[in-house]
């Protein structure tokens, strides 16, 4: 079995899933219980919210836990409109979000906002200067993802920080999901980036878990209430078995980050230059350092997506039809229609997505895999 669906979710790293087990059974208290447990398990929590700030080079009191990337994003978001609604109505953001961010955006939409969607070069980056020219004195956000899930572009975000900069008052979020791990830290943790969304199931932690980075001094509405944990701002019992995997796992993640990152970069240029030889094929990702390491989108001519992902699912290898989140859906890939691929194209899109668990060997059984099934669908089309 092969498993290259690593952008979709990870496998549970082994010691993360030991430090889960030996949270639940041993601390298991309330960490808002005054008492001698509630007081151990609360300990437990703020450990790993220093060693999590440690990682990132922040403060612990600037991290913030969540269920995910998709209450991050949704809290980012949203949080920023109810916080400084009465400043400004006007969001931007990019036509190639994942349906977290472009969702909440709709969402606000329907109650008055304005939201300023801009577009993608051929290659699903977004324009510095047209973001510049977005601005306006309303303006009360900007989110950008970090890393597409879909093809896996890079997207400026040094070059937006530069001009966020002088736009003090304007929230500057990050979908981070896809970067973590992969070289990007620096990138990410801006000192311009004012939110930054973190989900743990993409870096081999227990999944209904995440974190989301505010930077201190920066407001944001909860939209959670109730017993006021985590500040007063995300209330809800905190999933510390849940937390404490998650915080090893991202330590464990980065010790050996570097090595990881060119590693995946071999297999997916391996990958890459075995699929580049073939007519019917179109690469949407490409080798240079704008696409992150992990990721790499391709289609062939005439074929459906889904046809492509059972056709290798029968030959024991997982892939994916761009985004895990919509693919069941049978949606044509939203980052492929803003970078304007034809549609018969974009149906045809999957997703190869690496892990430093991926190996040299399984790239070369994949391209083998892949040579078979070229083979049948040439001859069916034919």
């Amino acid at each position: 079995m092969i498993y290259f669906d690593n952008s979709a979710t990870t496998k549970v790293h082994p010691e993360v899933l030991t430090t889960y087990t030996k949270v639940s059974e041993a601390i298991w208290g309330n960490p808002s219980s005054l008492h001698k447990m509630g007081e151990n398990a609360y300990n437990l929590l703020e450990q790993s919210r220093a060693q999590i700030a440690e990682l990132l080079g922040c403060q612990k009191e600037e991290i913030f836990f969540t269920s995910g990337g998709t209450e991050g994003d949704n809290w980012a978001i949203k949080g920023t409109a109810l916080e400084k609604g009465i400043y400004g109505k006007h969001l931007i953001t990019t036509q190639v979000e994942h349906p977290a961010v472009l969702n909440s955006m709709k969402q606000l939409e329907k109650l008055g906002f304005e939201v300023t969607y801009l577009p993608v070069d051929e290659n699903g980056r977004v324009s510095v200067e047209e973001l510049k020219q977005a601005l306006r004195k309303d303006t009360i956000l900007v989110s950008v993802m970090a890393v597409n899930n879909e093809v896996g572009t890079i997207q400026p975000i040094k070059e937006i920080a530069q001009v966020l900069a002088d736009h003090p008052k304007v929230h500057f979020h990050v979908d981070a999901v896809q970067a973590v791990g992969k070289g990007l830290t620096d990138l990410i943790m801006d000192e311009r980036v004012d939110l930054v969304t973190f989900s743990g199931h993409k870096f081999h932690a227990p999944r209904g878990v995440g974190f989301l980075y505010k930077k201190s001094g920066r407001k944001l509405a909860p939209l959670l209430s109730g017993g006021g944990q985590e500040k007063n701002l995300r209330s809800s019992t905190e999933n510390l078995p849940a937390i404490a995997a998650m915080a090893k796992a991202l330590r464990l993640l980065l010790e050996n980050e570097t090595k990881n990152v060119a590693h995946e970069q071999a297999i997916r240029q391996k990958i890459f230059e075995h699929l580049q030889a073939f007519d019917k094929v179109t690469l949407f990702s490409q080798l240079d350092d704008k696409f992150a390491p992990h990721i790499l989108c391709f289609a062939i001519a005439g074929v459906r997506g889904e046809t492509i992902v059972h056709a290798f699912e029968d030959q024991g290898v997982f892939i994916s039809t761009t985004s895990a989140c919509s693919s069941k859906k049978g949606q044509v890939s939203s980052t492929l229609h803003a970078m304007q691929v034809d549609d018969k194209i974009a149906t045809s899109g999957v997703r190869v997505s690496l892990d430093e668990n991926n190996t040299l060997s399984e790239a070369d059984k994949f391209n083998q895999i892949f040579d078979d099934i070229y083979q049948k669908f040439l001859k069916i089309n034919s």
